[in-house]
């Protein structure tokens, strides 16, 4: 389920299916296009080695045929390339952009590859207009080869994996916690944001030897992890 934010907002929130929300932040067309630049340039520095070498080459005809295979590889199959083993070519990675599904799961090949071979589509008839407009007339700055292929340019999650664990009075737990229960509880005080209220209270709740009749399971378990992490 996807709840999309106002246009000018580019805020895109998803629910998984086990109950976790995440918010996507889609790339609009300026900073786009600036990786796109990025990326031209260095094709571009491909394109001039490569005439290079064709130039002096001792092969002759061999020799401009390879170049020219080379410059025909380059500009279908260097984004596919990148954004099947990174999720990013070089130009978005500068630029902190990444490429998804639209529903937020990892990138696909299939898709990876389809969205870059319709690029010919986008550029129609000059320039990239038509990829703009689509751009411009879909809510997620979606361009014609994302929409056939179900993917999205978003904002990488550059940030820290490390969350701070929600401020409350340490409690000790009843009884000692293996290494594996510890664990468990500190990862569900430090993603807990990520989780419906529902689902954290569902998942809280599976504890019971661990929680009193008369006590909240979602705040012991998060007095537990305070004192896990030494804040007492």
């Amino acid at each position: 389920m996807s709840r999309t934010a106002p246009h000018l907002d580019t805020i895109v929130a998803y629910e998984t299916p086990e109950g976790i929300f995440l918010e996507l932040r889609p790339a609009g067309p300026v900073v786009r296009g600036f990786a796109w630049a990025i990326d031209f340039m260095i094709r571009a520095a491909g394109y001039v080695l490569a005439l290079i070498i064709s130039a002096t080459s001792f092969f002759g005809g061999v020799g401009t045929a390879a170049g020219l295979i080379f410059v025909f590889l380059v500009e279908w199959f260097y984004p596919v390339f990148f954004e099947m083993i990174k999720r990013a070519t070089p130009g978005k990675m500068a630029l902190g952009l990444e490429v998804i599904q639209a529903d937020g799961s990892p990138l696909g090949w299939p898709s990876a590859l389809l969205r870059n071979l319709l690029r010919a589509a986008d550029f129609f008839p000059l320039f990239y207009f038509s990829g703009m407009v689509a751009m411009m007339l879909s809510g997620k700055f979606q361009r014609l080869g994302d929409l056939a292929a179900d993917t999205i340019v978003v904002y990488a999650d550059r940030k820290n994996n490390y969350r701070k664990i929600p401020p409350c009075p340490p409690k000790r737990p009843p009884r000692p916690l293996s290494l594996t229960e510890q664990r468990l509880i500190m990862d569900f005080a430090e993603r807990g944001d990520l989780l419906s209220m529902q689902r954290r209270r569902e998942l809280a709740a599976l504890l019971p030897f661990l929680v009193k009749n008369n006590e909240e399971p979602e705040r012991t378990l998060l007095a537990f992890a305070n004192w896990f992490s030494g804040s007492r």
